[in-house]
C-alpha cells in the first residue's frame, strides 16, 4: 500500500482549483483570498495590510497562489508549513498575513465539508458568545462622554476610551470630522471606521508626550466619576512612550482600575516591558503588530502582558494564532484579539469561532464596519447585549459579493505619521 504525496489529495473533489486575490475598497481597503475546490466549495482568506495592501496582493499572486492549484484543501497543518518554511524567508506583516489567508481559506473549506460552523471543528463552545469592546472617544471630555453614552446605547459592556489633548490636533483614536475624506458617508462625517487619508502620502500629525501623560489621568478621573467603577474601561497608547513613561502612565491609571492598557511601549522593544511590570499592577495588551509565536515567548514566558493583540490576519491565520493562545494559556494570559476595521469581517469572524472555543478567551475588540463594508461581505456574526458570536452556518459565515465589490476599487490610503511637536522629530504614530 502506497503512502499518498503530502499535499496531493486523495479525492479529487477536495483539491484546490483555483485562487483568486481580491481586492476592493468598501470604505477602506480590503484584501481577501477566494480559493475554491474541484467540486465548488468556496473558502475566504482576510490578508489586509493596512496601508500596505498592494504588497499583500502582490505577493500572494505572484509568490503563494501558484503552489496552491492541486493541493489537498484538507492538508491544513502541512500546507501552514509548506508557506513558511517552504519560503526560506519567514516571518514580516507580508508574508504572515499571506499565510493567514490561506490558513483562514482552509479552515472555511473544511468546515463548509464538514456540515459544521468553524468553531465546532475548534473544539466547540466555551461561552454563549465574546465579550467585545467598542471605540469612544472625543476631542474633549464632553464630546468623550457622548461617544460613551452611544456605545453603551448601542449594547457595548467595555469601552475603550481614547481623548484629545489640550494643545495638540488630530490625535490617533480621537474621531474627527477633519478626517471624514476617508469614509464613505461624507465630509461632514466623523472618521469612526478608518483613519488613514486617502492621498499620494501619509498625513503628518503632532504629538506632545507630556501633555498626554499630564491629561490622560484626568481624563480617566472624569470618565469614573461620570459612569462609576463597574464599566470596564480600556486605553491604547499606541507604542508612543519610552518604558519608564509606560510605567509612570500604568501606575498613574491604577486608581481607575482599566482593564487593560495597550501597546505601552514600541514593540521592538519588548524586553524593557520588564520595568513597566516592577512598577504598576495595571494590566498590558501588547502584540497587534506581532506576527508569530516568537514575538511572544520571553513576554509569556516572563509574564509582562496580560492580552495577546494578534489578529488571526497578521499572525499566520487561525492555525498560528491558537498555537499562541494556547501557549499563552500556560501563563494565565487570555486573548484580547485586535478588531478594528482594518480586518475584514473575514477576519473578523475567523476571531470569533476561535474566540467562542478557547479556554483563554479575554476580551475582542469590535469597531463596527461601514455599510458598505458589510454589503460586500455580508458576514453572520451578530452583535446582542455586549456579546459577538459567530455564525452557525457552515464554514466562517462570510460570503464575498463580487458585484458590490466592484462598486468600490482600490484608492491608496495612508495612515498618519506623527512629529514631536517641539522641534519635529518623527516620533511613533
Amino acid at each position: 500500500m502506497s503512502t499518498p504525496t503530502p499535499g496531493v489529495a486523495r479525492d479529487a473533489a477536495t483539491r484546490i482549483a483555483s485562487a483568486e486575490v481580491l481586492v476592493a475598497s468598501p470604505g477602506r481597503n480590503f484584501v481577501t483570498l477566494r480559493l475554491r475546490t474541484e467540486d465548488g466549495v468556496v473558502g475566504l482568506g482576510d490578508a489586509t495590510v493596512n496601508g500596505r495592501e498592494l504588497a499583500v496582493a502582490s505577493y500572494l499572486d505572484d509568490h503563494v497562489t501558484p503552489l496552491l492549484i492541486g493541493r489537498d484543501a484538507h492538508a491544513i497543518e502541512d500546507t501552514w508549513q509548506y508557506l513558511y518554511r517552504g519560503a526560506y524567508w519567514r516571518r514580516g506583516p507580508v508574508t504572515m498575513a499571506a499565510i493567514a489567508a490561506v490558513d483562514t481559506a482552509l479552515w472555511d473549506i473544511k468546515a463548509k465539508l464538514a456540515g459544521l460552523p468553524l468553531y465546532q471543528l475548534l473544539g466547540g463552545r466555551s461561552r454563549r458568545g465574546c465579550l467585545a469592546y467598542g471605540h469612544a472617544s472625543g476631542a474633549d471630555i464632553e464630546e468623550l462622554f457622548d461617544s460613551i453614552r452611544d456605545h453603551l446605547d448601542q449594547g457595548y459592556r467595555a469601552i475603550r476610551v481614547q481623548s484629545g489633548i489640550p494643545g495638540l490636533g488630530s490625535v490617533y483614536g480621537v474621531a474627527s470630522s477633519a478626517n471624514a475624506a476617508v469614509g464613505e458617508t461624507g465630509a461632514t462625517s466623523r472618521y469612526d471606521h478608518e483613519p488613514a487619508r486617502r492621498a499620494n502620502r501619509p498625513v503628518e500629525e503632532e504629538w506632545d508626550t507630556r501633555a498626554y501623560l499630564r491629561h490622560a489621568p484626568k481624563v480617566f478621573e472624569a470618565v469614573r466619576a461620570e459612569f462609576g467603577p463597574e464599566l470596564p474601561l480600556l486605553h491604547d497608547a499606541h507604542h508612543r512612550l519610552t518604558p519608564i513613561q509606560a510605567a509612570r502612565l500604568g501606575k498613574d491609571l491604577e486608581p481607575y482600575d482599566l482593564f487593560w492598557l495597550e501597546d505601552v511601549t514600541p514593540a521592538e522593544n519588548t524586553t524593557m516591558l520588564r520595568r513597566v511590570r516592577e512598577h504598576t499592577t495595571t494590566p498590558l495588551a501588547i502584540g497587534e503588530v506581532f506576527n508569530t509565536i516568537w514575538d511572544y515567548r520571553e513576554l509569556f514566558e516572563e509574564q509582562l502582558i496580560d492580552y495577546v493583540r494578534s489578529p488571526v490576519t497578521h499572525a499566520g491565520g487561525i492555525t498560528a494564532l491558537r498555537r499562541i493562545l494556547d501557549y499563552a494559556a500556560v501563563y494565565q494570559i487570555k486573548s484580547g484579539v485586535h478588531g478594528p476595521t482594518d480586518i475584514s469581517p473575514v477576519g473578523l469572524a475567523a476571531a470569533l469561532h476561535l474566540g467562542v472555543a478557547i479556554p483563554n478567551f479575554g476580551i475582542q475588540e469590535y469597531m463596527k464596519h461601514s455599510r458598505a463594508t458589510d454589503e460586500v461581505f455580508r458576514p453572520a456574526y451578530r452583535f446582542t447585549d455586549g456579546l459577538l458570536t459567530p455564525g452557525e452556518e457552515p464554514g466562517l459565515g462570510v460570503a464575498y459579493d463580487d458585484a458590490a465589490a466592484a462598486a468600490h476599487p482600490y484608492a491608496a490610503a495612508y495612515l498618519p505619521v506623527n512629529r514631536l511637536k517641539l522641534d519635529g522629530s518623527l516620533h511613533d504614530w
